[in-house]
């Protein structure tokens, strides 16, 4: 019963991202139907919404974001350089996420300021689990590292919540934005719309990866703090 529950929990917590790999690997061949590459794109749809504060960069890490900090929509180097379904569909996610940062939408101020301190409070609470032994035999008070351990726990439960508080924000990137983009400007193929959903429905769908990730994680510390 034991092992059946582990299995369950490896495929709970791993299926998301393996699906989500799978959607934008199998999507990822260049294509001759579509006009250009994923950067193109950004560039283009950046100046065509008049987001002129806006940059478009290649990173060389295999991340795809929108930085507000510096506002910038990073691409990796498949989806900058590629001319593909996958690389035009999650340019224009990454662009919605400008033009919702551009409109000053509540839900991407509220995901700016709760990810920015959320970032601050997950490496306290991890240095803070790091620490419990060593504490505890400092102060030789037991209570001290339980202390420390709700701390700890407290700012994991923060992180997953703050993942799961963004899907929103990701959903409306791709489907609020992205979608009606590329299906109304005549960005994709004819007949693509059903793959474009789905891989803008995985580019959405990575922060409950990524939740998933941190649950594991979570679990894995409570494991390590039982010992």
């Amino acid at each position: 019963m034991y092992i059946i529950l582990i299995l369950l929990l490896i495929v709970l917590v791993f299926g998301p991202q393996l699906w989500v790999r799978r959607v934008m690997r199998r999507y990822s061949d260049e294509s001759d139907t579509i006009p250009g590459t994923g950067g193109e794109l950004a560039v283009h749809l950046i100046k065509r919404f008049g987001l002129e504060d806006i940059n478009v960069e290649k990173t060389h890490e295999n991340n795809d974001q929108f930085d507000p900090n510096s506002r910038t929509v990073r691409l990796s180097p498949a989806n900058y350089d590629g001319k593909s379904l996958t690389a035009v569909a999650i340019a224009a996610h990454e662009v919605g996420h400008a033009i919702q940062f551009d409109r000053n939408e509540l839900s991407m101020r509220l995901r700016t300021t709760i990810f920015r301190y959320a970032q601050v409070f997950e490496r306290g609470g991890i240095l803070a689990l790091f620490a419990i032994p060593i504490v505890t035999l400092i102060t030789h008070v037991p209570h001290s590292g339980l202390i420390m351990f709700i701390a700890g726990f407290g700012s994991m439960i923060v992180g997953i919540l703050c993942h799961l508080a963004n899907l929103p924000v990701e959903w409306d990137a791709s489907f609020g934005k992205a979608l009606p983009i590329l299906v109304e400007g005549n960005y994709i193929p004819e007949g693509e719309d059903l793959i474009i959903r789905k891989i803008l429905k995985a580019a959405a769908f990575t922060y409950v990866a990524a939740a998933l990730a941190d649950l594991l994680n979570l679990w894995r510390w409570l494991i390590i703090l039982r010992r």
